[in-house]
C-alpha cells in the first residue's frame, strides 16, 4: 500500500518451487475452506513487502502467546479449479508481456492474499508459465522459509519495547485501535514500529476476508513445476524495513492508523477490486489517492516510498534483465504496487527498450 505498505505473509517451504508432497496434493474446489495456519508467538511473519501487500504476514488472532516457537509443518495450499463442465470464473489479474528483440519477460502483478474466485488463472497466463524457463518472485521459496527467523530476530523484542520506541500519543492511538483484541495488543507490544505497521495492515486485510492461501504466489506455485528464484535476497528485503529511521518507522505506523478500521478495510477491498480488473496503472492511481489521505509528513513518506518501493523496483529490473535470454522467456510475479507509475517496473522496462503490452 502507499508509503510503506507491505504485503502479507506467506508461510512456506520448498526446493525447486514444489514442496515435498506437493505433487500428491488434493484439490480444493471453489469455495473450499482454507487450512488452518499454526504460527509462532501468534503471528507468522514471513516474506512480504509491498505489493508485498504486501503482503507477508499471516495472523492468527486467537493464538497469541509467548511460548517457545514451534516448527511450522509444510502444508499444501488449496488449488482452485472449476467443477467439471463449469467455465473458469477467474479474474482478469494484471498481466503484461515485455519484449525486446528475442527476449520476452512476462510480468504478473500479485496480491499476497486473495479469494477463491480470483482463480483459476486465465489461459494466457498458464501458457506463459508453460514456456518460461524460470519463474521469479520477490523472494525465493527457500528464503521465504527462513524469513520467519529473521522477522523474529529483527522485528521482535524480548521485552515490551514498542511503547517506549514510539511517541506516547501514537502508542495511545494504537492501543485504542486494538482495545477489543487484548491478545494482539499484548503481542504488538513486543514489536518494533515497522513490524507493528505491517500487523495493523494485515488486520485490515483480514477484515476484508482475504486469505493467504489464495495469494497469487501460492497459486502459481501450485501449477508451476520448474525453477522458482528470487529477485532479491532475504537480507535485502529485510533491510528495506529495518533500515528505516525511527522517524520513518513512526510515519509508517501512523499512516496505518489514520483511517478507522472500517475505512481501512474498505480501502483493502477497493485494492482487491482494482487488482481483479487487471490494470496496474489503476492500482497506482488508487495508491496515490490513499497516500494523500494518510500521509502526515510528505518528506518522510517520500523517503519510505523510495526505500521500500522504488529502490526495490530498480533492483527487480536489474535481476530480471540478468535472467532474460533470447528465446528463453522469463515469468516474473511481484506485488502489483511495484508495477505502475513513473517509477514502476513496467516503466523501467520501457526505459530499457522493451515494448510492454497488457495481456
Amino acid at each position: 500500500m502507499p508509503s510503506g505498505s507491505a504485503a502479507i505473509a506467506r508461510d512456506r517451504r520448498t526446493s525447486g518451487g514444489v514442496p515435498s508432497g506437493r505433487r500428491d496434493r488434493g484439490i480444493t474446489r471453489l469455495g473450499g475452506p482454507p487450512r488452518a495456519t499454526h504460527v509462532r508467538r501468534g503471528v507468522a511473519l514471513t516474506g512480504w513487502l509491498l505489493g508485498c501487500l504486501l503482503m507477508t504476514l499471516a495472523v492468527t488472532l486467537d493464538a497469541a502467546t509467548t511460548a517457545v516457537p514451534r516448527a511450522v509443518a509444510p502444508r499444501t495450499f488449496p488449488l482452485v479449479v472449476p467443477e467439471p463442465g463449469e467455465p473458469p470464473p477467474g479474474a482478469n489479474l494484471p498481466f503484461y508481456e515485455a519484449r525486446k528483440g528475442d527476449m520476452t519477460i512476462y510480468v504478473m502483478g500479485t496480491l499476497h492474499v486473495g479469494k477463491p474466485d480470483d482463480y483459476p488463472f486465465r489461459k494466457v497466463v498458464v501458457d506463459a508459465l508453460r514456456v518460461s524457463k524460470v519463474v521469479a518472485f520477490e523472494l525465493s521459496p527457500d528464503d521465504l522459509t527462513m524469513s520467519q527467523d529473521d522477522v523474529q530476530k529483527y522485528g521482535m523484542c524480548s521485552r515490551a519495547c514498542l511503547p517506549r520506541l514510539i511517541p506516547a500519543p501514537l502508542w495511545r492511538q494504537l492501543r485504542d485501535r486494538l482495545k477489543g483484541n487484548p491478545a494482539m495488543l499484548a503481542e504488538i507490544r513486543h514489536m518494533r514500529p515497522w513490524l507493528a505497521a505491517l500487523l495493523v495492515e494485515t488486520l485490515d486485510s483480514m477484515g476484508a476476508d482475504l486469505q493467504t492461501e489464495y495469494g497469487t504466489e501460492n497459486q502459481l506455485e501450485n501449477i508451476y513445476r520448474g525453477r522458482i528464484v528470487g529477485l532479491e535476497s532475504l537480507a535485502e528485503q529485510m533491510d528495506a524495513f529495518t533500515g528505516l529511521t525511527a522517524a520513518q518507522q513512526n510515519e509508517l505506523l501512523a499512516q496505518e492508523l489514520v483511517l478507522t478500521p472500517k475505512k481501512a478495510t474498505a480501502q483493502v477491498e477497493e485494492l482487491h477490486r482494482l487488482w481483479r480488473a487487471g490494470d496496474a496503472e489503476l492500482v497506482f492511481d488508487w495508491s496515490q489517492s490513499k497516500a494523500l489521505q494518510v500521509r502526515r509528513n510528505a518528506t518522510l513518506a517520500d523517503a519510505i516510498d523510495e526505500r521500500i518501493l522504488y529502490s526495490r523496483n530498480r533492483r527487480f529490473l536489474a535481476r530480471m534483465l540478468f535472467l532474460a535470454d533470447p528465446g528463453k522467456p522469463v515469468f516474473v510475479a511481484v506485488g502489483t504496487l511495484h508495477l505502475g507509475g513513473p517509477h514502476g517496473v513496467l516503466q523501467l522496462l520501457r526505459e530499457h527498450g522493451f515494448s510492454v503490452a497488457q495481456r
